[in-house]
């Protein structure tokens, strides 16, 4: 209705999948790179978890159009089947052809097995893909299982992927579902878009759909981030509405009177969507100060010959006589030691992020970014890939789940092009590869960073004083120019320089001096920094 008053060439909000209006954030690439793994590895099962709307679909339509052409492909998007109904269902996507009035389950999986064995001696590949897997009922998930048990003696020749909600992971931690846990060779979780994606998306949709012009005011940019929280199905339903009114009312642009209204007609009572969205905080487990010691003390001693590696101190004369130090072996497979209490691997993680840094976690200190704050530095919880932990260049708290479906923490402080190191809850150093990192890590981090002097939030135009100034001298220095302004206030040339610098970074040009923008200025000044990449 609005399309020819605003000159698009189609409606750019549509919630109706068109691969033309595709927006693939970091994490959505981070995720199809899982997926693409997974289905070149050996056999099993391949998890993309994901809140309603945030973009497993997506992110499945790219792998399907990624895929080797070796591969033949099932799709089953009803998972509300019985075993038999699967059964037939997996014969009909992979167009074998089963006889007989009523086939028992026996004579499918023959045929499924008949098929596979056809296609592996034809160099060919088999993937099942089940959308919404977590309305599947565990005895067709243990019939999955069984599938995964036809192998040659090289490698299996089922590949499932499953796509579903959160409740999925809580499915799959199930005792009685822990040997199907077992065969997950990579996982991902998907997060909803962050701020500066979901500015990006809303920008990408309307560029492709013909709009030269700034329709969404950062203004309401914000509030758009606000009411949808990132989950782009949300923001689609949001930006169409306002859009719609804007026509209704004559506006050019969608204004913040547009957008509540807009806001209303899409979620009804608008406190109970406030409710729905409201993230809740950091809280971290207690752990006794018992694994504190422990682990400062396993922190600084040298290594064992079971290939675990304890680093020595940081601090050492550059003229001292160093021993030669053995390069530990790669471990490919991540599991939390026994011995220890899993619940608490997280503060543990934490005390040696702190460390690393010269700081004190405890446990029971209260919430993380109050402790990190009350020493000097800030903190930065978000979701993204090994590419945005390269150009942070910080060491991080990554969380993991292990082969057998639980979740446990690390912190990574070191990663190269072969692999990581992670400290270890028991005190262990290990060097994983990059392939174990894509199987167990869902992409949540953690890090610490020293802000700018007098720094209490993101600084855009307006704002004024000492950190402004910083801002301005790193600009100067990183991008080689002099700067014009030298007040205080950060006005529209500092804007162009923050842009510049961000577009150099890969980072959205929005012109604000975001955590994102500023922990890539301090890597430039703070050498006392600890670094991810040496």
């Amino acid at each position: 209705m609005y399309k020819e008053y605003f000159s698009f060439t189609g409606p750019p909000f549509s919630i109706a999948p068109d691969p033309r209006y595709l927006y693939m954030s970091g994490q959505h690439r981070e995720a199809l790179a899982h997926l693409l793994y997974g289905v070149e590895s050996d056999g099993g099962f391949v998890l993309l978890t994901g809140d309603v709307g945030t973009g497993k679909t997506t992110v499945c339509r790219c792998l399907l159009e990624n895929l080797p052409a070796h591969c033949d492909v099932a799709f089953i998007f009803n998972p509300k089947l019985n075993v038999q109904e699967l059964l037939a269902t997996i014969c009909e996507e992979f167009g074998i052809k089963v006889h007989g009035d009523n086939p028992s389950n026996k004579i499918y999986v023959l045929h499924i097995n008949t098929f596979l064995l056809e296609g592996h001696a034809k160099g060919r590949k088999a993937v099942l893909i089940i959308d919404e897997a977590q309305n599947l009922a565990v005895d067709v998930l243990e019939q999955l299982r069984l599938l995964t048990n036809l192998e040659t003696s090289e490698r299996k020749l089922l590949q499932i992927i499953l796509l579903g909600q959160p409740e999925l992971q809580e499915l799959l931690a199930r005792k009685d579902l822990r040997q199907l846990a077992q065969r997950i060779v990579a996982r991902y979780h998907l997060h909803p878009l962050s701020k500066s994606e979901t500015y990006a998306y809303v920008n990408h949709r309307l560029s492709v759909a013909g709009s030269g012009r700034q329709l969404f005011p950062p203004a309401t940019l914000r509030r758009i981030y606000r009411l949808s929280q990132g989950v782009p199905r949300v923001i689609n339903l949001l930006c169409d509405r306002a859009l719609l009114g804007a026509y209704v009312q004559g506006k050019d642009k969608v204004d913040s009177t547009t957008l509540e209204k807009a806001a209303r007609e899409v979620f009804g009572d608008t406190a109970a969507r406030a409710g729905h969205f409201r993230r809740t905080g950091f809280v971290l487990a207690g752990l006794a100060a018992l694994f504190c010691a422990a682990l400062a003390i396993a922190f600084y001693q040298r290594g064992s010959p079971t290939g675990v590696v304890k680093e020595m101190p940081a601090q050492t004369p550059a003229t001292a006589s160093a021993p030669a130090v053995v390069a530990p072996p790669t471990f490919d497979v991540l599991v939390w030691p026994e011995a220890d209490a899993q619940s608490g691997s997280e503060s543990v993680a934490l005390i040696v992020l702190f460390h690393l840094w010269g700081l004190n976690y405890q446990a029971s200190g209260g919430a993380l970014c109050e402790q990190a704050g009350g020493q000097g530095l800030h903190c930065l919880s978000a979701s993204g890939g090994l590419y945005d932990l390269r150009r942070l260049n910080l060491p991080a708290v990554l969380k993991f789940h292990d082969e057998r479906g639980r979740t446990f923490y690390a912190a990574m402080t070191s990663l190269d092009d072969r692999g990581a190191m992670l400290a270890m809850g028991d005190g262990s150093i290990l060097q994983v590869s990059l392939a174990a990192l894509a199987r167990f890590w869902d992409g949540e981090y953690t890090l610490l960073w020293r802000a700018p002097p007098g720094y209490n939030g993101s600084l855009q135009e307006g704002a004024a004083g000492e950190p402004v100034l910083w801002l301005r001298k790193q600009l100067s220095q990183a991008l080689g120019e002099r700067a014009t302004d030298t007040s205080p206030r950060y006005g529209l040339e500092l804007a162009r320089q923050v842009r510049k610098f961000q577009v150099a970074e890969g980072l959205l040009p929005d012109g604000v001096a975001g955590p994102m923008t500023l922990i890539r200025l301090t890597a430039r000044s703070d050498g006392d920094a600890p670094r991810l990449i040496r």
